[in-house]
């Protein structure tokens, strides 16, 4: 409820900034920016350390680390999946609503706003292993967190009895991160106003309205996604749609304000456990979900490509537009290595295919807005991701889900 009413107070205020001028907007929402940056530095201090223990300890401390390989290769193959889904459902909503006819691209003169390089499936392969673990745990990498916890943790398990001290000390150090994540959410509520306040005082009612079939394509192809991908996905594996959507509406809230999915990881961490997943599965598919199952992201990324297409007046066939998918979906994996993520996988695909570079332009108006929708469905699509393998593993706990609700 706290979250609800700094999500509408930050809406209110950054409505009253978009009214002045440019610089008194932009004086007034630089003000309030540093109070959501605050609450994704503090949310960003807890993600090595709770990662490593609940991975650490989840792994070796029960001797699952045999079932790490089963566990992993059903989580890839449910996010492929899922994603290539996600990626033909974008395909079909920019086909069929049209939103970039019509639209006209802005001149831009010099380099593009986005720097036009993503990442070879070389590049995405060697990221996977850290040089440093410090140097992965200083940057936040996630996936280079987890590589390394995984394999520190089956080399402990080898151990045997010598190393019950570091699995204790893992299993302390992720009971305290729990706790230390309570105090930072006593924060959320003004974290998460700031973040939408902020936003919406920059981006203005004007450039909401200019592109508004651009931003409406996008929520249309979300709520598609829902109702033809995740919610069946529910059902073929008897999960309860009420009850998880009631358990991760926190995270999913926090995700949509500050529209960053590092923000929600550890309180969604907690909420998926709460509905009955167990904890060494929560840790492992949820951070590797934030590199090979956003959800969101990839269906953004096909609308968007093919949005530049249309307002730039470029006709693509239907075998232009599988590759463009096709690539995507490689370059898409690379997301969460890359700094402004989407928008630099934008702008890679729409150079290779030769589309304007202007469109990457026009997005990045209202980038900001289409992010919180991606950014939930993303975290959304990562707990469900938990809860399936769990079922699929036979490890899901049904008697937990009442209690997990309560809790929550």
């Amino acid at each position: 409820m706290q979250i609800m009413i700094g999500l509408v107070v930050g809406l209110i205020v950054g409505y009253i900034i978009s009214t002045f001028d440019d610089a008194t907007a932009i004086y007034y929402a630089n003000i309030i920016r540093p109070f959501s940056q605050i609450f994704i530095r503090m949310i960003r201090m807890l993600i090595a350390p709770l990662l490593f223990g609940t991975l650490v300890a989840g792994i070796a401390g029960a001797g699952h680390f045999k079932d790490v390989g089963r566990m992993g290769l059903r989580a890839i193959i449910y996010f492929e999946v899922v994603t290539t889904l996600a990626l033909f459902i974008g395909l079909a909503a920019v086909n069929i609503l049209k939103p970039g006819v019509g639209v006209v691209l802005p001149e831009t003169s010099g380099a593009p706003p986005v720097a036009a390089v993503a990442q070879t499936w070389d590049q995405i392969l060697l990221h996977l292993v850290p040089t440093s673990i410090i140097e992965a745990m200083a940057t936040g990498d996630i996936l280079q967190i987890v590589v390394f916890s995984i394999v520190f943790a089956i080399g402990l398990g080898m151990v045997g009895e010598k190393g019950r001290p570091m699995i204790a000390w893992c299993e302390a150090l992720t009971e305290a991160m729990f706790k230390v994540t309570n105090i930072v959410m006593l924060y959320a509520p003004i974290g998460v106003g700031a973040a939408i306040a902020y936003t919406i005082g920059v981006s203005g009612m004007q450039v909401l309205r200019n592109l508004a079939f651009m931003i409406l394509a996008l929520y249309v192809a979300l709520a598609a996604f829902y109702l033809l991908v995740l919610i069946p996905v529910m059902l073929m594996f008897r999960i309860p749609i009420v009850a998880f959507f009631k358990a991760i509406k926190e995270p999913a809230l926090i995700a949509f304000s500050t529209t960053s999915s590092e923000a929600a990881l550890p309180r969604a961490m907690e909420c998926v456990e709460a509905f009955g997943v167990p904890r060494r599965i929560v840790s492992f598919i949820l951070p590797l979900g934030y590199s090979f199952n956003l959800d969101g992201t990839t269906l953004y990324l096909s609308l968007a490509s093919v949005f530049i297409a249309q307002a730039g007046g470029i006709e693509l066939t239907v075998g232009q537009q599988i590759i463009m998918m096709l690539t995507l979906m490689l370059t898409s994996k690379g997301v969460a290595g890359v700094p402004r993520a989407a928008l630099v996988i934008l702008a890679a695909t729409v150079a290779t295919f030769n589309l304007p570079l202007e469109g990457v332009a026009l997005v990045l108006g209202v980038d900001a807005l289409m992010d919180m929708g991606r950014t939930m469905t993303n975290v959304i699509g990562n707990c469900l991701a938990s809860v399936v393998v769990a079922k699929w593993e036979g490890e899901f706990r049904e008697s937990q889900i009442s209690d997990g609700r309560s809790q929550i």
